[in-house]
């Protein structure tokens, strides 16, 4: 059990030092910005990481970059992160907010008016909608990890098996 708990651990590590390696990221200060200053290049993305990382902040990317890069740049994961929620593949995306949740932490699913949201859920609060059984909701988490964050409820209807109607009675239960 104790070598499985090391050897865990190493692979961590490994897979973190991968992504230092292979990208150069730098934390970005914080300024108050200027009328008609350009935020970022096509060329980058700007994520802001909190939660169990040990340097939160906004960094700045290439836009093909993975979470992995990401949390690398961000020191990696603390001893408290909740290593298994967190998929390292997926693209990020250009002003998104990514949270490393602790283990035991409850990553809300719900905005506070009460909408499913289609960036945090996971299947069983999908499955709950009309009309999405668990193999729907499996697709949208999985094109949810390939993809990115949802930037708007129309990007349902990329999810195979969704459409316009589909759409149409969920457009007022879901957020993004």
């Amino acid at each position: 059990m104790g070598a499985a708990i090391v050897i865990g651990l190493a692979a961590a590590a490994i897979t973190i030092g991968i992504g230092v390696v292979r990208t150069a990221v730098a934390p970005v200060e914080t300024v108050p910005l200027i009328a008609g200053q350009a935020t970022s290049s096509p060329l980058e993305a700007w994520v802001h990481v909190t939660g169990a990382v040990r340097l939160p902040g906004v960094y700045t990317v290439e836009a093909s970059a993975r979470v992995l890069d990401v949390i690398a740049a961000a020191g990696g994961f603390t001893d408290a992160a909740d290593r298994e929620t967190v998929n390292l593949a997926r693209p990020v995306t250009d002003g998104e907010l990514l949270h490393v949740p602790e283990v035991g932490e409850t990553v809300p699913t719900a905005a506070s008016d009460g909408r499913v949201n289609l960036n945090t859920a996971d299947v069983a609060a999908l499955d709950g909608l009309p009309r999405i059984g668990p193999a729907l909701a499996s697709r949208i988490v999985a094109w949810r990890d390939e993809h990115g964050r949802f930037t708007s409820v129309d990007d349902l209807l990329a999810v195979p098996g969704i459409g316009d109607a589909i759409l149409a009675g969920l457009r007022e239960l879901v957020t993004v």
